[in-house]
């Protein structure tokens, strides 16, 4: 890969389960290919159910937890929503499911320069990042956000 650094923001409802789990994986896995330099890695909200007076809470618990078995820190992480003004500033943004995609597309007034992907498309797969939220499952959604961000890698080698 070049020096260049690619922008990227990953996108869920929340930004406390699947959207930070993303950009962490993600920073992982650059990191032990020894390319964090070369990336600027983020996540963000389409919703502000988890901003309070401009102030986001945490990455939910049992995420976090999820994260710290595969040897992964998110501390630090409060949840941040999606801007307008950030389709200018980044390369690409990545939602977890269809809600997130079409959320994306409202709040960023549409994708004129084709900026707006979904994570497991990179994977082959046409289907959402599995929900937690609603499931409780994180190790399905660490699998398939892994795979997503193994694919998104491998899409920028070939790139």
């Amino acid at each position: 890969m070049s020096s260049i650094i690619i922008l990227y923001q990953f996108v869920c409802h929340g930004n406390i389960c699947r959207s930070p789990m993303a950009e962490f994986i993600l920073k992982k896995k650059l990191s032990d290919m020894g390319q964090s330099e070369n990336f600027y890695v983020r996540s963000s909200a389409t919703s502000t159910e988890e901003i309070y007076n401009g102030y986001g809470n945490p990455v939910y618990p049992p995420a976090k937890a999820e994260l710290a078995k595969h040897g992964i820190s998110c501390e630090g992480k409060f949840a941040v929503q999606l801007k307008k003004s950030d389709y200018e500033n980044y390369d690409y943004f990545i939602g977890m499911d269809t809600a997130n995609i079409r959320n994306m597309n409202r709040i960023l007034g549409g994708d004129k320069e084709g900026k707006i992907y979904k994570l497991m498309s990179f994977a082959g797969r046409g289907d959402d990042v599995a929900d937690p939220w609603y499931s409780g499952d994180f190790q399905t959604t660490y699998r398939d956000i892994s795979e997503g961000c193994s694919g998104l890698i491998k899409y920028l080698l070939e790139k």
